[in-house]
């Protein structure tokens, strides 16, 4: 005979036995139900989706977003041998280079190796003398000599001291390692930055962060996850997503009755854009932000990956340093990462933030919140000082060394007018030119019917557009409402990252889907 227990409710769903059999639960019941188990009576949950912070649930990450989710399900068909009209999943959402065939730089990889097994590896004639004297260098700076031990928070000291002479070698103006630290990637220190410029407070009072639109994802995340205010700029989509500032000053003066604006974000090359700003654009920002005493957070990751002829690379802290005066001494912060430019080494989690002229009563708070992480992967610095300190002309390695760089950049530069050529010789697409980084953000002119079809499936035009592609095609790109786009427009983000071969058959799969897509909603 059963006892009763029933003192406490459970949230186990019908898998109780016991409360199934004395009648208080249903087999459609999957809620609460009373316990009946004699020794050890159900719990209930702690933490709930109800009772978590409400901020986490506001997050959204696009590129890891649903359609993604439904991409995996769809390999894992095709693995099972469920028949498609296609033979493999493209995966175009993210930017992971060796996830799409790009080989690995031979000198990074003989360096970060080296400082792994320098018992085996540093005698082996296999390896060339300039790599084993950067694993040295970074081995000499590390405790115990092993990239084992902790580094100082802020990062291993040679590796801060190899990022401040590619700095200063890159713009010609003065570093300091004191003004670098290293982190998880580039998202790492963004996340670090912004967190110190939180308010706390809430209302008039709560922290403003101007971001471009459309944007990488990061940002809005982060936003939400800080209950911070996004301050949404819209990206100039007609003069080929440069910034202007009348709308950087639309978008302030709408924000300010509801937050306090701290910073502003710049993502130069773009991200999902393609672009890359012109100096006299990176000169009016800083004077903006000089005018309305915002911080600059410039997310410059793609800073090797400029392809298209006349556009060039121009620093942040290099323009501002230029303009001297009272804006030389403004503050920023300056974002780098392993994981893109012709390395693409997403895994290692190697990435670098300089910040400069901060109060210093701030620096001491700064350097408390990244003691508080202990350190960054140092395999992961390790690789991100093979970046910032690569072969030299005469050095064994130099010539493989610039080879592979160049090949990987190349055919960046070979794919980035590929996707640009090939999706503006689409009916209703329009594509500005992929001057830099790894993406396009086309615009597809979306016909009346399917406008009213995603409306009657109570789904966004790009979201239905970018599911049936996948479903039809097995291309999975993300649509650009996970970026942010001019309401009224429709736009998705690609990679250029496919091999040349594998980008040829996706544009091909996408040209045969576009053409159904139109005559299917004429």
């Amino acid at each position: 005979m059963l006892r009763n227990y029933s003192l406490r409710l459970c949230r186990i769903s019908p898998v109780c036995p016991l409360a199934r059999v004395s009648g208080a639960v249903s087999g459609k019941q999957l809620g609460s139900h009373r316990c009946f188990h004699p020794q050890t009576p159900c719990r209930a949950k702690v933490l709930t989706v109800d009772n978590m912070n409400p901020h986490l649930k506001a997050m959204e990450y696009a590129v890891r977003g649903p359609i993604v989710i439904m991409a995996g399900k769809i390999e894992e068909e095709l693995i099972a041998g469920v028949k498609k009209p296609f033979p493999n999943v493209i995966r175009a959402n993210i930017g992971d280079c060796h996830a799409t065939g790009q080989p690995p730089i031979t000198f990074l990889r003989q360096v970060v190796a080296l400082c792994t097994d320098p018992a085996m590896l540093m005698t082996d004639p296999r390896y060339p003398s300039d790599a084993k004297e950067r694993a040295q260098r970074v081995l000499d700076s590390c405790g115990g000599s092993s990239i084992g031990a902790y580094s100082d928070s802020s990062g291993v000291l040679a590796v801060r001291e190899d990022i401040a002479n590619y700095i200063q070698e890159r713009d010609g103006i003065p570093a300091s390692s004191n003004d670098i630290f290293l982190c998880t990637g580039a998202s790492d220190g963004i996340k670090t930055i912004m967190k110190m410029l939180m308010t706390g407070e809430s209302g008039r009072g709560q922290a403003g962060v101007m971001i471009p639109i459309p944007q990488y994802p990061l940002y809005t995340a982060t936003i939400a996850e800080y209950n911070a205010y996004p301050i949404k700029y819209y990206m100039d989509e007609d003069k080929n997503w440069a910034l202007d500032i009348n709308e950087l000053k639309r978008s302030i003066d709408e924000a300010r009755p509801n937050c306090k604006p701290r910073a502003i974000v710049i993502i130069n090359p773009g991200n999902p854009t393609g672009s890359v700003l012109s100096r006299q654009n990176i000169e009016d920002v800083i004077k903006f932000a000089k005018d309305e005493g915002l911080f600059i957070l410039a997310d410059e990751v793609y800073q090797h990956n400029v392809y298209a002829e006349g556009a060039a690379f121009h620093s942040f802290k290099k323009v501002m340093t230029e303009l001297g005066g009272e804006y030389k001494d403004m503050e920023l912060a300056s974002f780098m990462s392993v994981s893109k430019g012709y390395m693409g080494e997403c895994g290692f989690r190697g990435g670098y933030c300089e910040v400069i002229n901060l109060d210093p009563e701030v620096k001491v708070q700064q350097l408390k919140s990244i003691s508080a992480k202990l350190c960054s992967s140092v395999a992961g610095q390790a690789a991100m000082d093979v970046v910032v300190n690569p072969p030299r002309p005469g050095e064994p390695s130099y010539d493989l060394f610039m080879k592979e760089k160049n090949k990987v950049l190349n055919d960046l530069k070979v794919k980035a007018n590929m996707v640009t050529e090939t999706f503006n010789s689409m009916e209703r697409f329009s594509c500005n030119e992929v001057k830099g980084a790894m993406y396009a953000f086309p615009q597809i002119h979306m016909p009346e019917s399917a406008l009213h079809a995603a409306k009657a499936m109570g789904k966004p035009a790009d979201v239905m557009y970018c599911e049936d592609l996948l479903q039809q095609t097995g291309i999975c790109v993300v649509p650009g409402s996970g970026f942010g786009q001019r309401p009224g427009t429709y736009h998705f983000r690609t990679t250029i990252l496919p091999t040349v071969e594998q980008l040829a058959d996706m544009l091909e799969r996408f040209k045969v889907f576009h053409k159904g897509f139109l005559q299917n909603y004429k």
